[in-house]
């Protein structure tokens, strides 16, 4: 046996030893990642050790503690980062709404964002009222960077893409708009909720300021928790909410006394919600059993192959041809994709994501090729006369 042929073995082994880690995949074909991931025997162990620590000790808050510094080590390192870059937000909004406190606390320069920007993030980007001017790239130019950094000048002071589109599961060019955002003087925010877990990269790659994620869907974690890497927070004002835990030492227990912490710490607010943090951890300890590149390699051929075969079924898919910018969904158009999603779970246990228009089909890695013929076998008899 090559070389080549002993890692493609390993790699087969190691995502099917993930697979079984998942045993409830035995009964439903889980393709809905994008929406919420599959439910794990890590997750399971972590939660019942929540109640395990519950029973052990009724107020174990020193436990907690240290799960949660535990927790933002894991994610630091996932993302190539430092602890202290990495707070803790109760979801993707709160922590949106931070960076735009800081970076925009008197509302003098325009933020740059698009039509692919998840509600959650998008709606913070609009709702403020201190007069920001707001630009916006159009679905359709998305994936074209000089559609992005046209509209970058110096009179920007944000720029927000997503890793990965929640409509369509395309890749904006990251990069390009962050090196673009930094030649102009302005800082840039990804969302990656829609690729962490299963898109590798490091904040260095995209060249981002702030990046926030969740704990859900690629994660396999519950919702109920994000996380904020901030890459120099020590520089930045302070955001326009706190409490407790944005302290130097939460345990102080001064009201009168905010001391600010230097740290990405400076962006939390209250107690962290205790089962996600669990939850969390269960997903990471599922995760860091598999190469990052090697699973992204699986899913990419999945979602590939899926997209193909549909496309010759006379299906409308909305997904790039080009690699480079396809993530691991495949977005299939349909004029009722909530009645379909619903049909494909009741006569073929294949759970999927609709949204607007579109059936999110999504792979992560313990998704196989099996996985991809139900789907198209199912979606041809939906269509069938």
């Amino acid at each position: 046996m090559t070389s080549v042929q002993e890692a493609s073995t390993a790699a087969a082994d190691q995502l099917a030893a993930f697979r079984a880690r998942f045993p409830h995949l035995g009964d439903v074909t889980h393709l809905a990642s994008c929406s919420q991931g599959a439910l794990s025997v890590d997750l399971q162990r972590q939660l019942q050790a929540m109640q395990d620590d519950l029973i052990a000790d009724p107020a174990p808050w020193g436990r907690w503690m240290e799960l949660v510094e535990t927790l933002r080590g894991r994610f630091a390192a996932r993302i190539g980062a430092a602890p202290e870059q990495v707070a803790i937000a109760p979801n993707a909004s709160i922590a949106a709404f931070q960076v735009r406190s800081t970076i925009h606390a008197r509302g003098s320069k325009a933020l740059l964002t698009s039509d692919h920007e998840f509600p959650s993030v998008g709606h913070v980007w609009r709702s403020s009222a201190d007069g920001t001017p707001i630009r916006s790239v159009a679905a359709d130019d998305v994936l074209t960077a000089s559609a992005w950094t046209a509209q970058i000048d110096d009179t920007v002071g944000l720029a927000s893409a997503p890793l990965v589109s929640y409509i369509n599961g395309t890749r904006p060019p990251v990069r390009a708009i962050a090196d673009a955002a930094h030649a102009a003087g302005a800082k840039m925010f990804v969302d990656a909720y829609q690729g962490s877990g299963v898109v590798p990269f490091t904040v260095d790659d995209l060249g981002c300021d702030f990046l926030v994620t969740g704990t859900l869907k690629y994660m396999l974690g519950l919702p109920g928790m994000a996380f904020l890497y901030v890459r120099n927070p020590e520089e930045l004002d302070n955001p326009g909410l706190t409490g407790w835990f944005g302290r130097s030492n939460p345990f102080n227990f001064d009201p009168a006394n905010i001391d600010t912490p230097s740290t990405a710490a400076k962006f939390e607010t209250g107690t962290p919600g205790v089962p996600s943090v669990y939850a969390a951890l269960g997903g990471l300890d599922a995760l860091d059993t598999v190469d990052a590149e090697a699973g992204w390699a699986h899913v990419q051929k999945l979602a590939a192959r899926t997209a193909t075969e549909l496309r010759a079924l006379g299906e409308q898919i909305d997904r790039p041809e080009d690699p480079a910018f396809a993530g691991p969904q495949v977005a299939l158009v349909d004029d009722d994709p909530d009645t379909l999603a619903a049909w494909l779970l009741a006569e073929h246990r294949i759970s999927t994501a609709p949204r607007g228009q579109r059936l999110r089909i999504s792979f992560h890695y313990y998704n196989t090729d099996d996985d991809v013929d139900r789907i198209i076998e199912a979606l041809a008899a939906y269509r069938r006369p």
